[in-house]
């Protein structure tokens, strides 16, 4: 696996672009939207590609790469000799790459289990079922604002803004995003997570004090409805065990299109 740099990444762009799920994420750290890292199997001519976003999710795509990168790789996925800082959550495509990966992960070399499948669902947008919802919402039932970059600043938990963004100016400046506020905080925020080309795929936070209120349906509408005044596709995807956010999704116009093989790596 051969770390390509900044300047080598329009040669892994189109092959990118030309995967047919989400990968958002993977794009963002090839526009720069975050600083990730990006390897290969050659880098005069790479054909097989691994990408690691920031946030901790990792894509591997392109052909099955020769000997030395699929050896490498398998050590990375094992986090043999410390290969990886930080745990990741892992997609991969085509097939070939998910036979590879789970075949390793039944094998004897995972019997520490620092390779587990779990499952990421892909959406599409459907919007009679949003304006169905929307058509059900009552306004001013509660206060929700754009999301301020103090807010950007302050907000916590692993799903905030600045852990999607290299600061807030990128953020307010492409990003945009929506909190709901009680007793003078945001308590619940739904954001533009990755923002590609007209594509934006939202993240959302709840306090835990605020949780098992609605408020994430409310930001989330709130932020579709932004993306729909201003020609923006919403996009959402989410991990299937996350049964909060699936449902979620298909409450606020979302329907589930595509389930693939997603593998947590153990640091």
């Amino acid at each position: 696996m051969i770390r390509l740099e900044d300047k080598d990444y329009g040669k892994v762009a189109e092959q990118l672009r030309s995967i047919p799920i989400n990968t958002l994420f993977a794009q963002a750290v090839l526009t720069g939207q975050v600083r990730g890292t990006v390897y290969a199997d050659n880098a005069e001519n790479p054909g097989a590609f691994y990408i690691v976003n920031p946030y901790g999710m990792s894509l591997l795509f392109g052909k099955s790469g020769d000997d030395d990168f699929r050896e490498a790789l398998k050590n990375y996925l094992l986090n043999a000799g410390q290969a990886r800082q930080a745990a990741e959550w892992l997609q991969a495509y085509p097939d070939e790459w998910n036979f590879f990966i789970a075949e390793l992960a039944g094998s004897e070399q995972n019997r520490d289990r620092k390779i587990t499948e779990y499952s990421r669902i892909n959406f599409n947008f459907d919007r009679q079922t949003y304006e169905s919802a929307a058509s059900r919402a009552v306004p001013g039932l509660h206060t929700i604002v754009p999301t301020t970059k103090e807010m950007f600043h302050q907000l916590s938990g692993s799903v905030s803004p600045k852990n999607f963004w290299i600061d807030a100016d990128e953020f307010l400046g492409r990003g945009k995003g929506f909190s709901l506020i009680e007793d003078g905080e945001a308590v619940s925020t739904a954001f533009g997570a990755f923002r590609i080309g007209e594509q934006l795929e939202i993240g959302i936070e709840t306090a835990e004090q605020a949780r098992g209120k609605g408020y994430a349906f409310h930001v989330s509408m709130a932020l579709i409805e932004y993306c729909l005044r201003n020609g923006l596709e919403p996009v959402w995807s989410c991990r299937r065990e996350n049964e909060a956010s699936y449902l979620l999704a298909q409450k606020v116009g979302f329907v589930p299109t595509i389930r693939l093989p997603y593998y947590h790596l153990q640091a």
